[in-house]
C-alpha cells in the first residue's frame, strides 16, 4: 500500500484530500491528513467578529465533518519533515510517505516587533486569530472616540485586502453607532499605495478618501511604544493611536524552517506554476505555506488545489508536472453599508474593472462598490462550508479569464 500524507487540514489541505481521494484507487493508496487542531477555522470570517456580524460559532466546525471518506485524520503535531527518507516526524510517531503535500499555513508573530507585546491584547489587538477577533470585539463595542490605527508590519501577510476591508468596515461600524465624527481611522502600510497593484491601489485609495480614511504609505514598522501609544518606522516617523489594530509579521510553520525547506520566514520554496517544492522530490505545496507571489487567501488555495492534484497524479503516472497555476486570486472586500468590492487577478494581470464571472453580465462588478458584490461576500461562508470544503465543483475556472475586464481606468 502506497501513501500520500497531507500536512494540515485547513482550506488547501482539505480540498486536496477530497479531490485526491477521487483520483487514487483506495485499494492501492492510503491518504493521511495530520493536523494538531480538531477544529476547522473559516479564517475569512474572523474580520466580521469585531463588528458583531459573525460569532465564534459561525467560523468554527469540527474538521471531521470535512474529512472525506477513505481519508485518515490524525490529530498530532508535526515536528520535522525528512525528504531524503520520505518521512514525517510528529510528537507521537513517524510516518513514511510516497508523496507529500505541505499545507501548514502561516501565523502571526507579534513578538517579532519590538515593543508590540507590551500592549498586546490591551490597546493592541489583531483580527487574524480567533482569540484576537473576539477580544477586539469587546474593545470596539464601547469605543466611541479616539484614533484607530490599522498597521501592516511587513510583507507578506495573509489576505492583502483584509486591512483595507477592516478600515472600510470600521467606517461603517462607527457611523451606524453614531460616533464616526469622533473617531479617526488611519491605515499605515509599508506599501506605496492602498494595495499591492497600481490600478487597484488607485481605485481603493479613492474609496478610502471618500470615507475620510487616512492612508499613510511607505511606513516600515520598526517598533511599538505601548506606553506612549505610538508606532515608529525605521526612518523615525511616528504615528499615534488610541487603539492599534496590528497585522504583525506572518511566518510559516516551524517544521518547515527546521527541515530546511523554506525561506527565512518559513515559507516553502515552491515553483509558482507547478506548485512542486523546489530542490526536493515528491513534495507539493499549497495555500499560505508557499512562497509564491500571490495572495495568501482561501480562493487562491482553491485554485491551487486543482494544479496540486493534477500534477501529483501525473507524477504518480510517471509524467512531468505541468505549469498550470497562474496565481489566480478572487477576493470580495466588504466595504460597509451593504456594499462590497471584488478583485480578480493573477501573476501577470492586476485587478481590473469589469464584470465577473460572466463577461458583460456579472452578476458581480469588479473593482467597484456594489450591492451584488455584498451578497456575493455574504454568500461566501455558505459556499466555503458546503462546496469548497467538500471538494465540490464551483462555476469558476482555476485559470483567470481576461474576458470582461477593462484594461484602463481613469
Amino acid at each position: 500500500m502506497r501513501r500520500v500524507i497531507i500536512l494540515g487540514s485547513g482550506a488547501g489541505g482539505t480540498m486536496v484530500a477530497a479531490n485526491l481521494r477521487k483520483e487514487l484507487d483506495e485499494s492501492e493508496w492510503e491518504i493521511l491528513i495530520i493536523d494538531k487542531d480538531e477544529k476547522h477555522h473559516f479564517q475569512a470570517g474572523y474580520l466580521f467578529i469585531p463588528f458583531g456580524i459573525y460569532s465564534k460559532d459561525d467560523v468554527l466546525k469540527p474538521k471531521k465533518e470535512f474529512i472525506p471518506k477513505g481519508v485518515e485524520f490524525i490529530v498530532d503535531e508535526v515536528t520535522k519533515i525528512d525528504p531524503d527518507l520520505r518521512q514525517v516526524e510528529t510528537r507521537l510517531g513517524k510516518y513514511h510517505y510516497d508523496w507529500l503535500v505541505i499545507a501548514t499555513g502561516c501565523d502571526i508573530k507579534p513578538d517579532q516587533v519590538e515593543g508590540m507585546l507590551d500592549g498586546w491584547r490591551k490597546e493592541i489587538f489583531d483580527f487574524y486569530t480567533l482569540e484576537g477577533s473576539l477580544l477586539l470585539r469587546k474593545k470596539l463595542k464601547y469605543f466611541d472616540s479616539g484614533k484607530v490605527v490599522v498597521n501592516i508590519a511587513e510583507l507578506p501577510f495573509k489576505c492583502p485586502i483584509a486591512p483595507l476591508e477592516f478600515v472600510f468596515m470600521a467606517d461603517w461600524f462607527f457611523t451606524v453607532n453614531g460616533v464616526r465624527d469622533r473617531v479617526e481611522i488611519e491605515l499605515v502600510t509599508p506599501l506605496d499605495g492602498a494595495f499591492t497593484k497600481p490600478v487597484a491601489a488607485k481605485a481603493l485609495g479613492r474609496i478610502a478618501e471618500k470615507k475620510k480614511i487616512k492612508v499613510t504609505t511607505n511606513f516600515d514598522l520598526a517598533s511599538v511604544n505601548a506606553k506612549e501609544k505610538t508606532i515608529e518606522s525605521y526612518k523615525g516617523d511616528k504615528v499615534g493611536y488610541d487603539l492599534l489594530v496590528a497585522i504583525p509579521p506572518n511566518f510559516g510553520s516551524d517544521p518547515v524552517i527546521e527541515s530546511g525547506l523554506g525561506d527565512p520566514m518559513g515559507y516553502v520554496l515552491t515553483d509558482k506554476h507547478t506548485l512542486k517544492a523546489e530542490k526536493v522530490d515528491r513534495i507539493f505545496v499549497i495555500g499560505d505555506a508557499t512562497n509564491v507571489p500571490t495572495s495568501k487567501a482561501g480562493s487562491v488555495a482553491h485554485y491551487m488545489s486543482y494544479t496540486v492534484v493534477e500534477n501529483m497524479v501525473r507524477e504518480i503516472d510517471r509524467h512531468e508536472a505541468l505549469p498550470k497555476f497562474d496565481g489566480h486570486a478572487t477576493c470580495f472586500l466588504a466595504s460597509g453599508f451593504e456594499k462590497a468590492i471584488l478583485l480578480d487577478f493573477n501573476y501577470e494581470v492586476e485587478p481590473l474593472p469589469g464584470k465577473f464571472p460572466f463577461p458583460g453580465i456579472g452578476p458581480f462588478t469588479l473593482l467597484d462598490e456594489t450591492l451584488s458584490n455584498h451578497w456575493g461576500k455574504m454568500m461566501f461562508r455558505w459556499v466555503y462550508w458546503n462546496l469548497m470544503m467538500k471538494g465540490l465543483d464551483m462555476p469558476l475556472e482555476p485559470q483567470m479569464n481576461i474576458a470582461g475586464k477593462i484594461r484602463k481606468i481613469a
